[in-house]
């Protein structure tokens, strides 16, 4: 029987971007799917001429959806996240309901307490409009190029926003801003939990949208659970590293990180 991998998209990306990790992670044995957030559409350019089944979508609604499909999988599968998917998938983890995940940059988790310029800046679209919490919004090209594609030729990183870019729900952000000020927060994940299964955090050193320091400070946090948690960094990546060019460096080191566990 194959074991499944389910791909988690962030904020402001469509699941498609995860096409050429599915088709890598088919070739080695994968069965894989990449679900939608709720009120995600088929394609991106549908998502982005219709982006209302999204407004108002938080993180419980995410993660929610997510374990829903989880469950209909049979056996925990591995989960594979980026940005506020990195988030989901380290939940869905603590939860168990996943054999093992693999969160790059993923969003701040709650009780993590650096804020660096940069991450202020690639939110402020959105923070900026407290009204924003109940709407979704699109970045434009530039602060696409900014949040996601500072690490790559602007020609490049427009190509990108027209392949994969859309409009996300702006509540996500909110979340994450008052999480360490509100009880019970949506971003809260148990980073004690000592039965859970491994958990690779992947860093990018020049991500303006989820700073390197930001993973390490998820990863400090990791420390007082005796749980399989690894961190890998790479330097010269942006936010935009899992479906830019260099895709396959990260999917490949993913790859390699699971064998070594027998996954």
């Amino acid at each position: 029987m194959r074991r499944h991998v389910m791909f988690i998209h962030g904020l402001w990306i469509h699941s498609t971007s995860w096409e050429p990790w599915q088709e890598h992670f088919g070739k080695e044995g994968y069965e894989t799917l990449a679900p939608g957030w709720p009120g995600d559409r088929e394609t991106p350019e549908a998502t982005r001429s219709d982006p209302t089944g999204m407004v108002d979508i938080g993180v419980d609604r995410v993660t929610d959806a997510y374990a829903e499909t989880l469950a209909g999988l049979g056996a925990p599968p591995i989960v594979v996240g980026h940005s506020f998917g990195g988030l989901v998938a380290q939940q869905l983890l603590a939860r168990g309901q996943a054999a093992a995940a693999v969160a790059i940059s993923p969003a701040p988790i709650k009780g993590i307490r650096v804020v660096p310029l940069s991450l202020l800046r690639s939110s402020f679209p959105v923070l900026s409009h407290p009204g924003n919490r109940h709407r979704t919004v699109a970045l434009s090209a530039k602060q696409f190029a900014y949040s996601f594609g500072n690490a790559l030729p602007r020609a490049e990183s427009d190509q990108l926003y027209e392949r994969v870019a859309i409009p996300g729900p702006g509540r996500p952000l909110f979340e994450a801003s008052s999480a360490n000020l509100t009880p019970n927060a949506p971003t809260a994940v148990d980073t004690r939990r000592a039965g859970r299964g491994p958990l690779l955090l992947m860093a990018a050193g020049r991500d303006h949208t989820v700073p390197a320091v930001v993973v390490k400070a998820a990863y400090k946090l990791y420390s007082a659970s005796t749980a399989d948690t690894e961190l890998v960094e790479y330097p010269e990546r942006g936010h935009s590293a899992p479906f830019d060019k260099g895709w396959r460096t990260l999917a490949d080191a993913a790859l390699d990180w699971l064998a070594r566990r027998g996954l």
